[in-house]
């Protein structure tokens, strides 16, 4: 019997962008980074599937937490839009049973839980009433049928930065979603979780590359605070 997980183990990812992928984008544009400032009037922090099912499974999950709470206050405090995503159930189809088999599949199809969506977040974020709580029925929160592209919009955000689980499958969905709407889009590196460092750091270089910025909890931080 494989014994339940040490649900107090954290662990970080040793994340990296290849020196080179920042030289790239240097020659390119002059900088380093692609956005240097933040309007946090204009941003939204978008928080992809902190849920319990994710929890138990990886202390890289456990260990995003306080990073994802520190962004979340900030942010919240400076104006800006919280934005909770958990993984919202369909049936699964014959595709996915053939993909995943039918126990697996199921399994990920309930991996959001039941009840207000709220009410399905690990319980160690901080979450507050003011902040938006939604469901996705796909991997990506810019995926057809979620709410949240137009909540954003309606708030007239322009800009995400996104954190959350798992860093290659939901998050990086996400991202690409996102960017391909015309959204200005941040990576929070060690604000997001795989369960390997090779799986976490191949995503870095992908939205780095194409997509959008990879910045650390403390560089966009940092941003909010120039920005106040």
């Amino acid at each position: 019997m494989t014994p339940p997980p040490d649900l107090d183990d954290v662990a970080d990812h040793a994340w990296l962008v290849e020196e080179r992928e920042y030289a790239r984008h240097e020659a390119r544009r002059g900088r380093r980074h692609a956005y240097e400032h933040l309007d946090a009037r204009r941003t939204a922090l978008v928080v992809v599937d902190i849920v319990p099912f994710f929890v138990r499974e990886s202390a890289y999950v456990r260990g995003i937490v306080p990073r994802v709470n520190a962004l979340a206050a900030a942010l919240r405090g400076a104006g800006g839009v919280v934005a909770w995503v958990v993984p919202g159930y369909t049936e699964p189809t014959a595709k996915d049973r053939e993909f995943f088999g039918d126990e697996v599949a199921e399994a990920y199809a309930r991996s959001g839980g039941e009840g207000p969506v709220a009410s399905r977040l690990h319980d160690g974020l901080d979450v507050d009433a003011s902040d938006l709580a939604v469901a996705k029925t796909m991997r990506g929160a810019w995926s057809p049928g979620s709410v949240l592209p137009e909540l954003l919009t309606t708030s007239g955000i322009d800009t995400v930065v996104v954190t959350g689980t798992v860093t290659n499958v939901c998050v990086e969905d996400t991202v690409r979603g996102a960017s391909s709407a015309g959204l200005r889009v941040i990576l929070v590196a060690d604000a997001c979780a795989a369960m390997r460092d090779r799986d976490h750091n191949a995503t870095l270089h992908v939205v780095h590359r194409s997509y959008g910025d990879v910045r650390s909890t403390d560089d966009v931080l940092g941003l909010l605070a120039a920005a106040r």
